[in-house]
């Protein structure tokens, strides 16, 4: 069988992709950027790839089409794809019924923390020796790819709320049918395709409608729209997880996360020490630990495998230190998420300056939907140089007025980077916070300081 993706080179289709060549199958594909890494990850696997979305690429046609939720009506290879009555299927759709069937299926939703608590849950199976299959939407530490089948019967696997496709706006989580689901947290976000939070909710529930009674819930013990969602109805047995609250309790050992005892029902399992900072990672590992519990590991068992979790690419990634400045590269992109992420630094450098350059890329951000939350988010840093792109329909004056005068805005990455060096000292923490490539900011700001 020969598929063609559209929009191959995204890090969830890219994974699509990489699981269909592992089964077998003859896989091309199309995207608008076709570049390394991704380009270089799939090419090594035999797979064609091709630049732009043309008819020309579905010709002679694939016997399947699989369609990236990127992809949208106009866009040349779809409309040429529907005309010629091509058959094709959603990304989420098509792992629901080619790869899941069968397999034990652990699926980590939330706002915030997916792609490390599914990584980290890879990561323990994978010590317990269970050899799970997986796909996690980022670079992990600890493998060299971000998707594989595995030998064994777990699959792990990053459940997005996001839709499907520009024909199936159901959630992609729903098409997972897993057996084990974490619920980390639920908030506000995607306000292209969300108009409220109840919205949301309503898509966790379709989630919680399809996990069997006997499965498990792993659910956050402090997030109360989890437990609204909850309340709508739960099939499945719910173990909860807390800092100080819930079945997975945590208590922490260091301030900044990085050691932690954890309890079961009361009884205590042991410490955890690791590299990860701030309460979100200590939340993030309590879910792991329980979902890899429900799975059939031996949670004492597990706690040394912390130590050498090795995080995702772009979360509080150190990439470069040069004249007592140290650089960080993070995904954060929804105030809660900068929040918890600066305060776990704090916890860690103490009165140290931390000073932040933000890009407000997600389409949430870019709408303004977190805007009246950004100015809070940054209060434990001491200077932010925020991205105010031409094109962006806010005035970010409204979080860098908000800041004290903590805050500047600049037009291009080009005046971020002269505005940081101007700004940073010996002994600052400069993070660069974005979910997009940020023009390379963090490493080209790194290599800018070296000299």
């Amino acid at each position: 069988m020969r598929l063609h993706i559209l929009g191959i080179c995204g890090t969830f289709m890219g994974g699509v992709a990489a699981l269909a060549r592992e089964l077998g199958l003859t896989v091309e594909g199309s995207d608008a950027n076709v570049y390394p890494p991704m380009s270089t990850q799939l090419e090594s696997l035999g797979i064609r790839l091709m630049d732009g979305y043309k008819a020309d690429h579905l010709k002679p046609a694939p016997d399947l089409v699989v369609v990236g939720n990127a992809m949208v009506r106009g866009n040349p290879a779809v409309e040429y794809m529907l005309d010629e009555q091509l058959r094709y299927i959603s990304g989420p759709q098509w792992l629901g019924e080619t790869l899941l069937p069968g397999r034990e299926v652990l699926a980590v939703a939330g706002t915030h923390g997916k792609t490390t608590t599914t990584s980290l849950l890879a990561h323990l199976l994978e010590s317990a020796g269970l050899s799970p299959g997986f796909l996690i939407g980022g670079v992990p530490g600890n493998f060299d790819v971000s998707a594989r089948k595995g030998s064994g019967k777990p699959f792990v696997i990053e459940a997005d709320e996001y839709d499907s496709a520009f024909f199936d706006k159901r959630s992609k989580f729903v098409h997972y049918r897993p057996r084990i689901a974490i619920l980390n947290n639920l908030e506000y976000d995607h306000a292209d395709i969300f108009p409220d939070v109840a919205a949301i909710q309503r898509q966790f529930h379709h989630l919680v409608r399809t996990v069997p009674g006997n499965g498990r819930l792993i659910v956050n013990a402090h997030d109360h729209h989890l437990a609204e969602v909850l309340a709508m109805g739960c099939w499945t047995p719910v173990e909860t997880f807390g800092i100080g609250k819930g079945d997975w309790q945590a208590d922490l050992i260091d301030a900044d996360g990085s050691a932690f005892t954890v309890r079961r029902n009361g009884e205590v399992i042991g410490e955890i020490r690791w590299s990860l900072l701030g309460n979100h990672s200590v939340m993030n590992a309590l879910a792991a630990l329980a979902a890899a519990t429900a799975a059939g590991a031996d949670p004492r068992a597990l706690l040394p495998a912390f130590a050498s979790f090795q995080s995702v690419k772009r979360r509080m990634e150190v990439v470069g230190e040069a004249n007592g400045v140290r650089v960080y590269d993070d995904f954060a992109h929804h105030p809660t998420a900068i929040a918890t992420t600066l305060a776990g630094l704090r916890a860690k450098v103490g009165k140290a300056r931390i000073v932040v350059a933000l890009e407000p890329r997600s389409n949430s951000m870019r709408l303004g939907a977190h805007a009246e939350a950004l100015a809070p988010s940054l209060a434990d840093a001491d200077a932010v140089v925020f991205l105010h792109r031409p094109e962006l329909p806010w005035d970010a004056g409204r979080v860098t007025g908000a800041l004290n005068g903590r805050g500047s805005t600049v037009p291009t990455v080009d005046a971020l980077i002269a505005a940081l060096r101007s700004e940073v000292r010996a002994g600052d923490h400069v993070v660069f916070m974005s979910n997009g490539g940020f023009e390379g900011a963090p490493r080209r700001f790194a290599d800018a300081i070296k000299s």
